[in-house]
């Protein structure tokens, strides 16, 4: 699709990945609004700052109305809370379902009609390698992600009517906050960003972005010790 002169939304846009697809939004010539549950924390030129909470009702109905017109939704907000699986915070682990998951699924269905209005446009979901692969010490993380792809190919039945394509985007370890204490290869949240948009431009429904997030989804269709066998 084209992106030149549609209108973007990009939620969790302060920092990071979030940060890096508003920049890349606005590069191809897209209205940008960059939201984050505290919008003056995004002083990047070029995007318009907006306050959205997406486990927050009223200021995504809010965000709705302020924008109106929609053709491109990212729906990049999110946390992770890692801890051992046998010791972890079951109110951590809620939090990160109402920020991975519903989040994604509240501010989609807020903003369906706008898209649907404006010819469909396109939903890009950030999801992660972690959509298919249990980890022990972000066990939380890890079921919120496989509950928002799940969520992702429900959105993808559901908005094709409407002529909204759903992209998924999947990788492994990007160099951000939210895996600062992470010891492993990173690639970049631009990298992220420019691979999604690209995906976007090509009409690709699935965008995996390094080689590790295309290892773990090739060992899907296997038995489930090439995923999980004794380290």
């Amino acid at each position: 699709m084209q992106i030149h002169g549609k209108t973007a939304l990009v939620t969790g846009a302060n920092r990071g990945i979030g940060q890096a697809f508003a920049r890349e939004l606005a590069e191809h010539g897209a209205t940008v609004y960059a939201a984050a549950r505290h919008p003056e924390l995004i002083t990047d030129r070029g995007v318009v700052p907006i306050q959205l909470d997406v486990t927050d009702p009223a200021t995504i109905a809010t965000a709705v109305e302020a924008i109106g017109d929609l053709s491109i939704l990212v729906n990049n907000a999110g946390t992770a809370l890692a801890a051992p699986v046998l010791t972890a915070s079951l109110a951590d682990a809620r939090r990160e379902m109402e920020v991975n998951y519903l989040g994604t699924w509240a501010v989609t269905q807020a903003f369906a009609p706008a898209l649907s209005h404006n010819g469909g446009g396109a939903v890009i979901n950030m999801l992660s390698a972690a959509s298919w692969l249990a980890l022990d010490q972000a066990p939380g993380y890890a079921a919120s992600k496989a509950a928002q792809w799940s969520l992702s190919n429900a959105m993808r039945l559901a908005l094709r009517a409407q002529g909204t394509r759903v992209i998924g985007v999947h990788v492994g370890y990007v160099d951000t906050d939210l895996s600062a204490g992470v010891d492993q290869p990173k690639i970049s949240p631009e990298e992220v960003a420019r691979a999604a948009i690209k995906g976007l431009l090509e009409g690709r429904e699935e965008v995996l972005v390094d080689e590790f997030s295309r290892r773990i989804k090739s060992a899907l269709p296997n038995d489930i010790a090439a995923l999980y066998s004794p380290r």
